[in-house]
C-alpha cells in the first residue's frame, strides 16, 4: 500500500468510543445522544458569544450535560452476562439508565437553579441541599468511573474516607475531620469543590479547542497533516517515522489527546513504518512517543495546560511561552531519535512514487492552515483570551468547511445546495464528536474537583508535612517522589486529573523546599513539572493506554510497546528535572530574544547528546566511555550554571558550561569520525 493509498484508507473504526452507542444512526439510543450532544455543542459556542451567564452556572450546566450524555451511553459494565445484561442491555436502553440521567442531570443544575437560596443558607444547608448534594456527589463518582475507570472514583473516595475518619488516625496522619454538612457544603455546594476551577476551565475553554479539533480532524486536516509531512520527510532515510513526529506534532497542535492523536495519524504512519522496516514494537513506540507529546506542544497542550493558568494566575499565553522551549526540544529530539533508528536498523525512505506531491497536497488542503493560523495570531499576536481565540477560530472554521464542500460541489458539478447540506452535517457530526470527546474531560475535571475540595479543608496542610517527611526536606527526593506518583498516578486517571491531584498536593512543596535550598522555583515551573510526569503515564508500563492503542494498529504486544515507548520518551522526562533547576528553559525573566535563542540551541544540543547516550549511537555506536561522556554534556548543556558550585558564582558559569558542554559533544563526535568505519556494528533491531 502507497502512502497516498494509506491516506486515502477512512480511520472510521477507529473513531468508535467504547461507550456502548450503536454505529447505527437510526437507532433511538444514538439519536437521543446526537441530539444532546449538538445541543451541548450549542450551548459552549453561544457562552462566549450571545449567552451571558454566570460562571458558577455555566459550570453546573456544563456538567449537567456530560452527566445526561454518560448514562445513557456508557454501560454500567463491559461484562454483559448475568446482572450486568440488566443493568444495560446492548439492544435498548433501560429505564434505570434513564432515571439516572435525568437525576444527574437535575442533580448537577440543582446549584444553578437555587444558587441565591444556597448563597443565603451558606454554612447551613436544609435537608434538600444535603440530599442533592450527596446524590450530585454519588452519581460523579459513578460518572466517572464509567467512563474513565475506577481510578479516580477510588481515590476520591479514600480522601473522602480521610476526611471523615481522620481524628482516629494514628498521630503522624490524624486530623480534625469535617462534618457532614461542612464536606456537602464544600464539595456540592459552592465554587470550592465539583464546580471549581477545573470544571470552570473545562465549561469555559477547553470545550471549544476540543470541539476545534473534532471538526478538523473530521474535515479531513489529520489526512492534510500527514500528507504534508510524507511529501517533505517520506524519502529521507526512516522518512515514515520522521512523518510521523511531524504530523502528530501539527495534531498535537489541535486535539491536546494522545489517545486521539493516535488514532487519527497511527493509522496512517503506523503500516508504512512497519512497510520500510520498522519492527512492529518500534513503530508503534514511535507513534505514542510522539502523540504523547502532542499534549505539551503549544499553543493548544490539552486541557491541564488551561487549568495551570488559572492555578497560577498569569495569562494562557505565558504558559505557552513557559512551554514553548521544552515542547519543541522534547519533539526534535524524537526526532533525532526516529533517525538513529534508522541508522542502526539500515533503513531507507520511500521509493518517490510511494510519496504524494507536496505541491497537489498544499493546494488541496492549504484552506485547513486558516483556522490553524487564525488561532496563532489571536493568542500570540493580538493577545486575545483563549475562549475569544478559539471561539473565532471556530467561525473561521465553519467558514473554511462551507467553502471546502462548494468546491468539491463545483469540481462535481452538482449544485449549491448539495454542498450547503453537506457543510452541515459535516459541522453537526464534528459538534456530536466534539461533544463525545468531552466526556470524561468534564467528569475527570468535576471529579478531581473533589479531591480538591477536601484537600483545601484543611487535610493539605496534612499531606504536605507527610510527603515532605518522606522527601526528609531534599529537594531531588521530592522531585523523585512526584515523578514517580504522578506516573502511578496517571497509570489509572487521565493527564487532567493526575496534574489536578499532583498539583494540589506537591507544587507548594517543590516551591517552599527548594527555596529552603537556595532553589528560586517558580510556581509555574512545579506546575509544569507535574503537568509533564502526568503526560508520560500515558505510554508506562503496565498500563498505558496510548501504548495499547498504537499496539492494536501496529500488531505488537502492548507492554513491550509501552516499554520501548517510554524509552523514547526519557528525553521528555529529563527536561522537567533540568527546568526546575534552569528555569532558563522556562523563558523565565528571560527578555532578550538572542539569549532565549541562545537557550533553545542550548538544550537542542543537550537533547541530541542525552538521546544518544540512551540510544548507545551517535554517529555510529558508542562506546562506554563515550556515552559517559555525552551524559555529562547533557548536564552542562541544559544547566551551565551548575559549574557556579565548583568555580564560584562571580564568574560567568553560563558561558564556561556551555563552553565546555558542546567542547564535549564535539569532541565525542571527533573520536567516533577517527573509528574506522568497518569497526561499527549496527546495533540489533
Amino acid at each position: 500500500m502507497t502512502a497516498q493509498q494509506a491516506t486515502q484508507a477512512s480511520p472510521r473504526e477507529h473513531e468508535k468510543q467504547d461507550t456502548g452507542i450503536e454505529p447505527d444512526p437510526q437507532s433511538v439510543r444514538y439519536k437521543l445522544f446526537a441530539i444532546i450532544a449538538a445541543a451541548w455543542a450549542l450551548f459552549q459556542l453561544a457562552l462566549p458569544s450571545v449567552l451571558i451567564l454566570d460562571s458558577i452556572k455555566s459550570r453546573a450546566v456544563h456538567l449537567a450535560f456530560a452527566m445526561l450524555l454518560v448514562f445513557i451511553s456508557t454501560p454500567f459494565t463491559r461484562i454483559t452476562k448475568g446482572i450486568s445484561a440488566f443493568l444495560q442491555p446492548l439492544n435498548r436502553l433501560p429505564v434505570l439508565h434513564y432515571l439516572l440521567s435525568g437525576i444527574g442531570c437535575l442533580a448537577a443544575l440543582y446549584l444553578m437553579l437555587d444558587w441565591e437560596g444556597i448563597a443565603m443558607r451558606s454554612g447551613s444547608p436544609n435537608g434538600r441541599d444535603i440530599v442533592v448534594g450527596l446524590t450530585v456527589f454519588v452519581l460523579l463518582l459513578e460518572a466517572a468511573r464509567r467512563v474513565i475507570g475506577p481510578a479516580l472514583s477510588i481515590i476520591a473516595l479514600v480522601f473522602t474516607a480521610y476526611a471523615f475518619l481522620g481524628p482516629f488516625m494514628p498521630p503522624l496522619l490524624a486530623f480534625k475531620g469535617v462534618s457532614l454538612t461542612r464536606f456537602v457544603t464544600q464539595i456540592s455546594l459552592s465554587s470550592e469543590g465539583i464546580y471549581g476551577i477545573p470544571l470552570g476551565v473545562s465549561a469555559s475553554i477547553v470545550y471549544l479547542f476540543v470541539l476545534m479539533g473534532a471538526l478538523l480532524e473530521r474535515a479531513g486536516a489529520g489526512r492534510f497533516f500527514i500528507d504534508m509531512a510524507l511529501s517533505v520527510l517520506g524519502r529521507f532515510r526512516g522518512g515514515p517515522a520522521k512523518a510521523a513526529v511531524v504530523s502528530s506534532g501539527l495534531m498535537g497542535l489541535v486535539s491536546g489527546s494522545s489517545i486521539a492523536n493516535i488514532v487519527t495519524t497511527g493509522t496512517f504512519t503506523i503500516p508504512l513504518m512497519k512497510k520500510i522496516g520498522y519492527p512492529a514494537k518500534k513503530a508503534a513506540a514511535t507513534e505514542v512517543a510522539a502523540s504523547t507529546d502532542g499534549q505539551i506542544m503549544p499553543p493548544i497542550m490539552g486541557a491541564a495546560a488551561f487549568i495551570i493558568a488559572e492555578y497560577v494566575n498569569v495569562a494562557y499565553i505565558e504558559v505557552v511561552k513557559a512551554a514553548m522551549i521544552p515542547a519543541f526540544v522534547s519533539y526534535c529530539a524524537l526526532f533525532y531519535i526516529t533517525h538513529l533508528e534508522a541508522c542502526k536498523l539500515g533503513l531507507t525512505g520511500l521509493a518517490k512514487s510511494e510519496v504524494p506531491s507536496f505541491r497537489k497536497t498544499l493546494a488541496g488542503g492549504f484552506h485547513y492552515l486558516i483556522p490553524i493560523g487564525m488561532l496563532l495570531m489571536e493568542l500570540l499576536v493580538l493577545r486575545h483570551s483563549p475562549e475569544l481565540a478559539a471561539f473565532r477560530t471556530m467561525m473561521t472554521l465553519f467558514a473554511v468547511i462551507v467553502y471546502q464542500e462548494l468546491r468539491k460541489s463545483l469540481g462535481a458539478k452538482s449544485g449549491f445546495a448539495p454542498a450547503i447540506r453537506q457543510s452541515a452535517v459535516t459541522i453537526m457530526q464534528g459538534c456530536i464528536n466534539g461533544s463525545r470527546n468531552m466526556i470524561p474531560v468534564a467528569l475527570a475535571t468535576a471529579a478531581a474537583g473533589i479531591i480538591v475540595g477536601i484537600v483545601n479543608m484543611g487535610i493539605g496542610g496534612m499531606i504536605t508535612q507527610i510527603v515532605e517527611t518522606l522527601a526528609m526536606g531534599n529537594i531531588f527526593l521530592l522531585l523523585l517522589i512526584t515523578a514517580v506518583a504522578s506516573l502511578v498516578l496517571g497509570m489509572g486517571l487521565p493527564t487532567t486529573a493526575t496534574y489536578i491531584v499532583m498539583a494540589s498536593l506537591t507544587a507548594p512543596i517543590i516551591v517552599q523546599v527548594g527555596g529552603v535550598y537556595g532553589f528560586v522555583v517558580p510556581l509555574i515551573a512545579a506546575h509544569l513539572f507535574c503537568f509533564y510526569f502526568g503526560i508520560l503515564a500515558d505510554d508506562t508500563p503496565p498500563v498505558g493506554l496510548a501504548s495499547y492503542a498504537a499496539a492494536a494498529i501496529a500488531g505488537s504486544r502492548p507492554i513491550p510497546t509501552g516499554i520501548q515507548g517510554f524509552l523514547y520518551d526519557l528525553r521528555t522526562a529529563i527536561i522537567p528535572f533540568m527546568f526546575i533547576f534552569n528555569t532558563d528553559l522556562l523563558l523565565h525573566e528571560v527578555d532578550s530574544v538572542a539569549y532565549g535563542l541562545l537557550v533553545f540551541v542550548m538544550a537542542m544540543a543537550a537533547a541530541f547528546a542525552f538521546t544518544s547516550a540512551v540510544q548507545g549511537w551517535f554517529f555510529r555506536s558508542n562506546r562506554w566511555y563515550e556515552s559517559i561522556a555525552l551524559l555529562c554534556a547533557t548536564l552542562l548543556l541544559f544547566n551551565p550554571r551548575i559549574l557556579g558550585h565548583l568555580l564560584g558564582r562571580s564568574l560567568p558559569t553560563v558561558t564556561i558550561g556551555y563552553v565546555l558542554g558542546m567542547g564535549i559533544l564535539i569532541g565525542v563526535y571527533l573520536m567516533q569520525k577517527a573509528v574506522p568505519a568497518q569497526t561499527d556494528q549496527p546495533a540489533p533491531a
